[in-house]
């Protein structure tokens, strides 16, 4: 095992030699990771005009015939920073009035232009290694200075280095290493391992404390700025938890499984709180920035799940995470994995699962009345709603370190469709329909280790964050998660307008889209045992009293719909069934759009 170890490092070494950077992907002894390949600008984006990548370099530069006339940025696209260290190489070639800095914490101006905290550099050395604020206080700490600041007219200066001696210790028109250093209020910029200048921003109205990365280039006469080796730790956040949330990819259509839309809303609704939050939203799946849990108190999955679950393909790295106390929270489709490795990680994440020809997905009212004496249940009042409420999940064995939160007898009606993969199987008839076991569609899990999961299936209906018990539930089990004190009246939020939930969607409405308000009442207890007593064997149904069925309903199918015309004199009561489609996707459903009934009365909508 020794040889290959040997030609590896010769390797690099002989790449080095060469001139070659090479990134390494994991963290080093440090715990920094990179965040620029040393290729190409993959995760950055900018001024293709200005920004380039040259020698394992991001080269940025001006010319007479290219000139720099307003203030250029380099974003770091894959995430932003909040608690961190940053270390990179820099080197400035060009006049003295040659300037650039380094965004960090800061926000985007709807010109492009990036403003907020910024370390400071020229080739003058006027600025170098001092603390400025891009279009806001201006310079906070000049180098060799320590300045706190409590608002702009109430400030304090204190000298800790001498701006002469420390300007020394820089390597003029050569490499140099910067060292940003954010820890909640405290700023500290380190140039060559000497610090060169610190901020203590008590500026509540003012400061940021997460923002983007960005390198810039500064307006003025031709010149040359280079970085390399840029590689971000992020820090523990101190004095609040940081809540990352991770929104799947496209999924079923307007306002059903809108993943980023509802992370975003969850995301206000924390931010708005008066709890010590933090959010942070990733969309598309696993985040393409290396270092999105290293400092997460808690992660929150909303996706598709099964054999497409984001999580499925990087079981050994999140183990890494769930290891270190991280809790996690997976709503909806997020719970579904498949059986085997996959299934096995989550209940001992999570203390459950969605397993395939064991759990079902129909849509159904739940009635909510009671509630377990659980920090989750926090000021949440019985309510009823119409979602696709998974239920029958694989649960730890013994229900060892679970917790139902959310229970009800499903209704008979939710097995009517043929055995399937999602639709229905014995184990969860005979559950269901002979012993009358109650299912849990939302739980919360006490992990072995210290961690905390909660699974929640409904969540497939965006309008139902518009139900304020639905909603705070969720609200709660995040914060209880990531081992919050929950308020004794629950997570407070505003109910998000119609206006507010139409945001951030996936998809566009189709022609005659009308919102669908989540209110149902509450049924009482006498009306659920009445709609649950059924002599039923636990076989599925017959079909003689089937009066229409349809051929699988796609979006090729004209209208998306059929029209469904049949006589039903002498019924009392009509149901529309979703049967398993058989094309390969786990979620059939069936809707009433604008129905008629003909009677001897007349027309009835």
């Amino acid at each position: 095992m020794k040889k290959p170890v040997i030609l590896f490092v010769s390797l690099i070494t002989a790449l080095f030699s060469q001139g070659l950077c090479v990134t390494v992907n994991a963290a080093d002894r440090d715990g920094f990771k990179p965040i620029f390949n040393g290729q190409d600008l993959s995760g950055w984006s900018g001024d293709a005009n200005f920004w380039r990548v040259e020698n394992g370099a991001i080269v940025a530069e001006s010319t007479e015939k290219n000139p720099c006339k307003s203030n250029t940025f380099l974003r770091w696209s894959d995430g932003e920073v909040d608690d961190f260290e940053l270390k990179l190489e820099f080197k400035i070639e060009g006049s003295q009035a040659a300037n650039s800095g380094i965004q960090f914490r800061s926000q985007v101006e709807a010109d492009g232009h990036v403003v907020g905290y910024q370390a400071d550099m020229d080739l003058a050395g006027k600025y170098l290694g001092a603390c400025y604020d891009e279009r806001g206080r201006g310079m906070l700490a000049a180098r060799g200075i320590l300045q706190t600041w409590n608002s702009p007219k109430d400030r304090k200066k204190k000298k800790i280095g001498d701006a002469a001696q420390l300007l020394k210790k820089v390597k003029q028109s050569g490499w140099n290493e910067y060292l940003i250093k954010a820890a909640g209020n405290e700023l500290t910029l380190s140039i060559n391992g000497e610090v060169f200048s610190r901020v203590s921003d008590l500026d509540e109205k003012n400061r940021d404390l997460s923002g983007v990365l960005a390198l810039q280039l500064h307006s003025g006469p031709p010149m040359k700025v280079q970085f390399r080796n840029i590689r971000l730790k992020r820090l523990p956040l101190q004095d609040r938890k940081k809540i990352v949330f991770v929104a799947g990819k496209k999924s079923h259509g307007y306002f059903s499984h809108e993943h980023k839309a509802g992370c975003i809303l969850l995301a206000d609704a924390l931010n708005g709180s008066d709890l010590p939050v933090q959010t942070v939203v990733y969309s598309e799946g696993w985040p393409k920035d290396v270092t999105a849990f290293d400092n997460a108190d808690t992660v929150v999955c909303y996706c598709d799940g099964g054999a497409r679950h984001f999580l499925n393909p990087h079981l050994e790295e999140f183990d890494h995470v769930m290891n270190k106390g991280v809790g996690l929270v997976c709503l909806h489709y997020g719970v579904e994995t498949v059986i085997g490795p996959e299934g096995e990680h989550f209940i001992k994440w999570m203390g459950g699962y969605f397993e395939p020809n064991w759990s079902v997905n129909p849509h159904w009212i739940a009635n909510f009345t009671t509630f377990p004496d659980h920090p989750i249940c926090k000021g949440v009042k019985p309510f009823a709603i119409n979602d696709e409420w998974y239920y029958h999940m694989r649960f730890a064995k013994d229900m060892k370190g679970v917790t139902p939160i959310l229970t009800d007898l499903p209704p008979r009606e939710t097995l009517t469709r043929k055995d399937g993969p999602h639709s229905g199987n014995p184990y969860v008839r005979e559950a269901v329909l002979v012993r009358k076991e109650k299912q849990h569609v939302a739980w919360a899990f006490d992990r072995t280790g210290g961690g905390r999961g909660f699974g929640f299936t409904g969540g497939h209906f965006h309008q139902n964050w518009q139900q304020d018990d639905f909603r705070k539930i969720v609200l709660n089990a995040i914060c209880w998660s990531a081992k919050m004190q929950i308020p004794e009246n629950g997570v407070q939020s505003p109910t998000p307008t119609v206006e507010q939930l139409k945001k951030n969607q996936d998809y566009k409405p189709k022609k005659g889209w009308k919102f669908q308000s989540p209110e149902v009442k509450l049924k009482s207890a006498k009306q659920s045992s009445l709609d649950n007593n059924s002599k039923n064997t636990g076989k599925p149904a017959d079909n003689k009293n089937v009066l229409f069925s349809s051929s699988v309903i796609t979006t090729k199918t004209p209208g998306h719909s059929v029209a469904i015309d049949v006589p039903i004199k002498g019924a009392q009561s009509l149901f529309l069934v979703a049967a398993d489609g058989k094309n390969g996707y786990s979620c059939d459903w069936a809707n009433w759009a604008e129905p008629v009934l003909i009677g001897p009365d007349g027309k009835k909508n």
